[in-house]
């Protein structure tokens, strides 16, 4: 059973109440806390996920990986990433939703320098492990 004495049952983030992160899991994105795991205990994160105007893809991107997590979407609120998903490339656009199921193999390899994403996670603190990567990466589009 959940101890309620551990949860704010109410939670309303302004846009300027929290800052844009760099301490995120991706030193090229930048990450904005949306107050969701402490009112849940950190049953669940929300955050925005954004290009970094600093960092540019290269091709480096994500690398391949997986996250030990029950749950997680990625809805793409503006601009696009392309991501592999085992051997299949996507290409997610803003209004576009992702629900990537627990443990699946992925690498987001391209984006456009207006990309953010909105990301919802349970548990909030879920984990990253490098994975092998089925196929090779297609390259990443140059910002102009």
């Amino acid at each position: 059973m959940l101890d309620k004495t551990m949860i704010n049952e109410f939670s309303h983030v302004k846009p300027g109440d929290t800052p844009w992160r760099t301490d995120g899991l991706r030193s090229f994105f930048l990450y904005k806390d949306l107050g969701v795991a402490d009112s849940t205990g950190g049953r669940v994160i929300a955050q925005l996920v954004k290009a970094n105007p600093e960092f540019p893809p290269t091709g480096g991107g994500t690398g391949w990986h997986r996250h030990i997590a029950d749950f997680h979407i990625v809805f793409m609120t503006k601009g696009w990433a392309r991501f592999m998903y085992g051997d299949k490339e996507h290409l997610v656009e803003a209004g576009d939703c992702v629900h990537q199921q627990p443990g699946i193999t992925h690498y987001l390899f391209d984006y456009s320098p207006d990309m953010e994403y909105l990301e919802i996670t349970s548990p909030a603190a879920f984990g990253t492990v490098e994975a092998v990567g089925p196929c090779a990466i297609p390259p990443a589009t140059p910002w102009s």
